[in-house]
């Protein structure tokens, strides 16, 4: 089966694509400087040429704090670029696949998250991405895979953040925001079975099991890298920031994805060799 990857140069496709070939798929990588989702024509002459079975769609916008200034960008490339794609899927009976995020969601329900929750964005990133899954929702053939908290060896992430913070008198990390960290590998392995195991169509929470605070994710890198540093909770009104947060964005994922503290484990011991 043949599978085209957008932003295969991405923290997620980097991992993704390997996984692909692994699982015996032909994978065709493509990024920026090969394919532009916001170009319509550029999207038809790429697609036509290679005619994948699937599109797994990872290009994104994902400079949460800098959309709330940069609005068209985030629009142009979560938005229109995702339009693009999800219309040529469409009308030639591709499968998308589209990586979405749990700030499609207000964080004001006090429980977690299910995949038919009414979507509330409360930034410009969650707009666009939400404009994207109403796109994706058009096609026939469609998944929906919505993502949290994502870190992966092969990009700026909240734990290399941490890991480089180490060395600081004190540490502050928002306490009162929780929510599921996935490693990339994991959000790979669960797209994967996914498609393998032909799952009904629709909506896909994919993060990890379980939950934390951003406090607690700090503490259990810095428990699982024996690292002692003077860390201390803070509240979000402590630590502003130019975008909103969801306070809760624990998601249900049906046991998609490992026990987030087991994958964070393997990442740092891979991290570490």
């Amino acid at each position: 089966m043949k599978v085209l990857v957008t932003g295969a140069k991405g923290m997620l496709g980097q991992d993704l694509c390997p996984i692909l070939e692994d699982e015996d798929f032909d994978v065709i990588e493509t990024d920026i400087d090969t394919l532009d989702i916001t170009n319509p024509k550029n999207v038809e002459e790429v697609l036509s040429c290679n005619k994948p079975d699937i599109v797994i769609h990872c290009a994104a916008y994902t400079n949460v704090d800098k959309a709330e200034e940069d609005k068209e960008t985030a629009f142009k490339i979560n938005a229109e670029g995702t339009k693009n794609l999800a219309e040529y899927c469409k009308k030639t009976g591709i499968t998308l696949v589209y990586i979405s995020t749990d700030y499609v969601f207000d964080g004001t329900k006090n429980d977690k998250y299910l995949t038919d929750d009414k979507t509330c964005p409360i930034n410009v990133y969650g707009e666009s991405k939400l404009e994207g899954e109403k796109a994706v929702q058009e096609c026939e053939k469609y998944y929906i895979t919505r993502t949290s908290w994502l870190y992966g060896h092969h990009g700026k992430n909240f734990v290399e953040t941490m890991i480089s913070l180490k060395d600081r008198d004190e540490l502050k990390v928002v306490d009162d925001q929780v929510g599921c960290p996935t490693w990339t590998v994991e959000l790979s392995n669960g797209i994967v079975k996914i498609i393998k195991e032909n799952l009904p169509y629709g909506i896909y929470h994919v993060c990890g099991s379980g939950y934390t605070s951003w406090y607690g994710f700090a503490k259990k890198i810095f428990e699982l890298c024996s690292l002692k540093v003077n860390l201390k909770p803070c509240t979000t009104d402590e630590f502003p920031r130019a975008a909103k947060r969801p306070k809760n964005s624990i998601m249900e994922n049906n046991k998609i994805c490992r026990k987030w503290e087991t994958a964070l484990k393997e990442y740092i011991e891979l991290r570490c060799e």
